[in-house]
């Protein structure tokens, strides 16, 4: 299929900004988005005629859908959209409207939506899978709170430019560490000075005299030859092979290093897969994961009380989420106390994350060590489960954050040797 694109492409013109490559490897228009879907026809008729639908057709009616979906783009055609982006853009605002007409609908709608979250982090975390639906509501929620305070919350008057100033400050500095975050959090790269190095193995002919050469025989072959032929031939590696070198990867994961099975890679350090950035915390994006946090902690704390300030002016600012008469009598001041509601649950979960955080850096462990050191309990667990301290790495609470400060200044330290493995 990319075969047959890449000689349309040649063989005609460059792909407008409307024009792009389908699935078939035609050059096809958006505007032609709904026409000649033959899987979508078979799956409408056998529904019209009541028939059982056939095992592959849904699938390829998804597939379809995601491959027709398309924005222009002035370079390379019309680009693919992804479709987990869609949801938290329609949702959100809907499920937010409707919980601000009655106190009722608020309780229901702000307990149903961090279970539906929740669900579908369950089912795509089981199915180890890439998804940009938590990137997506992240940033949406972020940008739409921020829409609302600027429309709603600013022209009442309770907020002064100052304040307005300050959450602006936050909002784009929340931004900017959210992109310095998801850049490459520290990839295992195979070493190209050693990959390929020569070991020497001493093993006796089985043609010749095992006398002759002391009865040895130099046989060279690298690391990465011996350790397929040992897959093949199905022979189980050393301990220290299994402990080092990754299968998928074919590297030498260095000490603290683990592979992602959701972005298939091998990372430094690696702390976990978060979904709400879609990448991986490691050894190179840590400390700005930490910051981010901290950044959007201290901006949607601050918002959330000129919020409460302004639709509650008469409450006192601990009392007036729990207890605030009369916000529904006016459906903008119900929005804003809604959103503060949902911007509180949102923060209460990340100030969960980033406490866990803090203590797993101060005893200098990773989130990944944690979960291995209690799934094969080698780890002492207190104060309600958020502390583990497996005593490995830690080197007192000043050494261990003195450490995670500068470990980011050793991500271009050289890679473990393939030879170390034997």
């Amino acid at each position: 299929m990319k075969k047959k694109a890449r000689k349309v492409l040649e063989e005609e013109d460059a792909l407008c900004c409307c024009e792009y490559v389908n699935r078939q490897g035609e050059r096809s228009h958006v505007t032609a988005c709904c026409c000649d879907c033959e899987d979508l026809d078979d799956a409408c008729d056998r529904f019209l005629k009541r028939e059982p639908q056939k095992n592959e057709s849904l699938s390829k009616v998804a597939a379809v859908v995601s491959d027709r979906i398309r924005v222009p783009w002035l370079w390379g055609g019309a680009r693919k959209v992804d479709l987990s982006v869609i949801p938290p853009l329609i949702l959100l605002p809907v499920l937010l409207h409707l919980a601000a007409l009655h106190f009722l609908l608020g309780m229901v709608v702000l307990t149903v939506l961090p279970g539906l979250v929740l669900w579908y982090y369950y089912f795509t975390h089981h199915k180890k899978g890439r998804t940009l639906f938590f990137l997506s509501l992240a940033l949406f929620s972020l940008a739409y709170m921020y829409y609302l305070f600027i429309t709603e919350v600013f022209p009442r008057g309770y907020v002064g430019p100052v304040q307005l100033a300050v959450v602006t400050v936050g909002v784009i500095l929340t931004l900017a560490a959210l992109v310095h975050t998801k850049r490459e959090p520290g990839i295992v790269r195979p070493n190209q000075d050693t990959l390929h190095s020569k070991v020497t193995y001493y093993t006796p002919l089985t043609d010749r005299d095992p006398v002759l050469n002391g009865g040895r025989q130099d046989v060279t072959m690298t690391v990465a030859s011996r350790t397929g032929s040992l897959e093949k031939a199905g022979v189980e590696p050393k301990e220290s092979t299994q402990k080092n070198w990754c299968t998928v990867c074919r590297v030498v994961q260095p000490l603290r290093a683990g592979h992602c099975r959701i972005c298939g890679v091998c990372v430094l350090r690696l702390d976990h897969h978060c979904v709400w950035i879609n990448n991986c915390v490691g050894q190179a994006n840590h400390r700005s994961f930490l910051l981010t946090l901290v950044l959007f902690l201290l901006t949607s704390l601050y918002g959330i009380s000129l919020v409460l300030q302004s639709v509650c002016p008469r409450q006192h600012l601990l009392t007036a989420l729990l207890y605030c008469p009369g916000v529904y009598n006016q459906f903008s001041t119900a929005l804003c106390f809604t959103c503060a509601w949902y911007s509180s649950i949102v923060t209460g979960g990340l100030l969960h994350l980033l406490v866990v955080q803090v203590i797993n850096v101060s005893y200098n462990m990773t989130e990944r060590e944690a979960r291995i050191a209690l799934r094969d309990k080698t780890a002492r667990r207190a104060y309600w489960g958020l502390v583990v301290d497996t005593g490995i790495y830690s080197r007192g609470f000043r050494n261990n954050w003195a450490e995670f400060m500068t470990m980011g200044n050793k991500i271009n330290l050289p890679c473990p040797a393939p030879t170390d493995l034997v």
